[in-house]
């Protein structure tokens, strides 16, 4: 087993996973610590170290709030210990490794945890890297800066700094990509071979990962779990990324609620004082998240792989079912038809003849939608008549629990990693089924760039079909199993799906 293995900036001893054939490094030092001089600034390289650097235990994780104070379904489900470190000095990975020895040359994962660019870390339960590692693949799970840490943009760092201005939390998860291109190697990983992924937020930096094209060469395939998260009604585009010279602004009314005259001041601060005022300043204002810079990111990341300007990989992309229904909130009919002409003009008739445009989903609205789904079908239909490859998936099994959550957003993150064990909900026997064939999808796409194969078993997993304009096959994952559908999309979702489109190409 590789117990220790020499990286670029010195020797780290790893330890025993549950199952002694795999090996866990945690807490590896990607950069120096982003703090005093470095704080907002583009991670800079790490230090080396003598001796064996002890790799047990995860390092601190990114400042936030303190996880585990309430009581919302997130605490519950995995954010439970308010006693977790946490610090500014939070630039790690680490890596779970099946390999014997360094010459394996095994295909690798590299992770971007959620939370909204405002909170997340790699060590939550559901991240344990063991099962994957277990199918003869090499997982890496990244840290980065969140929150106005990693996101504040301001005149003063454009004006210091050009070259590297803002998205502080996207250049390390670069900075992380690019240690693994360098290191994984000894670790028995290829670094030829490795698929980027996530979920959520961490989805979202999947999609700018890709569209950044100093990123070319570093990854081959892409995994972007529920984060194409566009509202084709109200234009309102999460993930959209703001222009820099509008997030400065913003930038400055953060420094005058710290109270604050310049930079240097506010890098004076202590890191809980600053994190803590920014979660009194979010009570008024909107966070602060990626922004075009026309340097790491240079649009918006779902357009740019749309058009092909983007690192050229196959990708495996969809939804939950419950989670982000997208509809018009009016009381009756004649609102309705008022809001859907101010809101699609000329295009407004064809969304009303739609008899599902008129159906009131209690607690949503009218003609209710998940702007997710559309968005990622779209996408694919786009995508694939340019021969790109993509796969479509839609999670929606019964979720156990008294608080019957339905298949909420990130829901489907036990399944992915096939951690069940480590879950409070009293799971059955087709849970761990299900979840053993979609952890086996998910290894055959990050081993062969095509989630078709072998399940653990030997038998040939249902066939999955690539996504296309002919052949719109979306793979359910249900609760007896992986069900494969080839169908249009509904007259509604097609309409939405179009009409996303359409704004991406400025049309709309």
């Amino acid at each position: 087993m590789l117990r220790q293995v020499k990286t670029e900036n010195g020797w780290v001893r790893g330890i025993e996973a549950a199952d002694p054939r795999i090996t866990a490094f945690k807490g590896i030092p990607f950069a120096a610590p982003p703090i005093g001089k470095n704080r907002w600034r583009a991670p800079q390289p790490c230090g080396n170290w003598a001796g064996v650097r002890d790799a047990s235990r995860f390092a601190p994780i990114s400042m936030q709030w303190i996880p585990g104070l309430s009581d919302d379904i997130y605490v519950r489900e995995w954010h439970v210990d308010p006693e977790i470190p946490m610090g500014e000095d939070c630039l790690y990975l680490n890596v779970w490794t099946p390999a014997k020895k360094a010459e394996e040359k095994l295909p690798v994962l590299v992770w971007y945890f959620g939370g909204g660019l405002q909170c997340g870390y790699p060590a939550e339960m559901e991240f344990d890297g063991e099962r994957i590692a277990r199918r003869g693949i090499v997982v890496v799970t990244v840290n980065y800066r969140v929150g106005a840490l990693g996101f504040l943009t301001h005149p003063e760092l454009t004006k210091e700094q050009p070259e590297a201005p803002a998205n502080f939390g996207n250049l390390d998860q670069q900075a992380g990509l690019k240690w693994v291109r360098r290191n994984i190697a000894a670790f028995g990983g290829d670094p030829a071979k490795v698929t980027i992924a996530g979920q959520s937020a961490g989805g979202g930096s999947v999609m700018s990962q890709t569209a950044c094209p100093d990123n070319t060469g570093l990854f081959r395939g892409a995994v972007v779990m529920s984060a194409m998260i566009f509202d084709p009604y109200l234009r309102r585009e999460i993930g959209r990324p703001e222009k820099l010279a509008d997030a400065e602004k913003k930038g400055e009314e953060f420094f005058a609620f710290l109270g604050v005259k310049n930079l240097k001041e506010a890098r004076a601060l202590d890191a809980v004082t600053l994190q803590r005022s920014y979660e009194k300043y979010m009570e008024s204002h909107v966070p602060f998240f990626t922004v075009q810079d026309d340097l790491f990111c240079t649009g918006d990341p779902i357009g740019l792989y749309r058009e092909g300007k983007c690192v050229d990989v196959a990708m495996l992309c969809g939804n939950t079912g419950g989670e982000f229904l997208n509809a018009i909130d009016v009381k009756d009919e004649a609102e309705l038809e008022a809001e859907a002409r101010r809101i699609f003009g000329e295009k407004a008739d064809t969304f009303l003849a739609i008899p599902e445009s008129r159906v009131k989903t209690e607690g949503v609205g009218y003609g209710a939608a998940s702007g997710i789904e559309c968005t990622a079908k779209g996408l694919l239909t786009d995508v694939a008549k340019s021969g790109r490859k993509g796969w479509c998936y839609c999670f929606d099994p019964d979720m156990p629990g008294w608080d019957n959550p339905g298949t909420f957003h990130s829901s489907d993150l036990w399944f992915w990693f096939e951690t069940l064990a480590k879950c409070w909900r009293p799971f059955v026997g087709r849970h761990y089924d299900l979840a053993r064939q979609m952890c086996d999808y998910f290894c055959n796409f990050i081993k062969t760039g095509d989630p078709n194969g072998k399940d653990l078993n030997g038998e040939t997993l249902p066939r999955w079909e690539r996504w296309t304009e002919e052949t719109p096959c979306t793979m359910r994952f249900l609760a007896d199993g992986a069900q494969p559908e080839t169908a249009p999309l509904p007259p509604l979702k097609q309409f939405l799906s179009d009409r996303i489109m359409e704004r991406m190409r400025g049309l709309g």
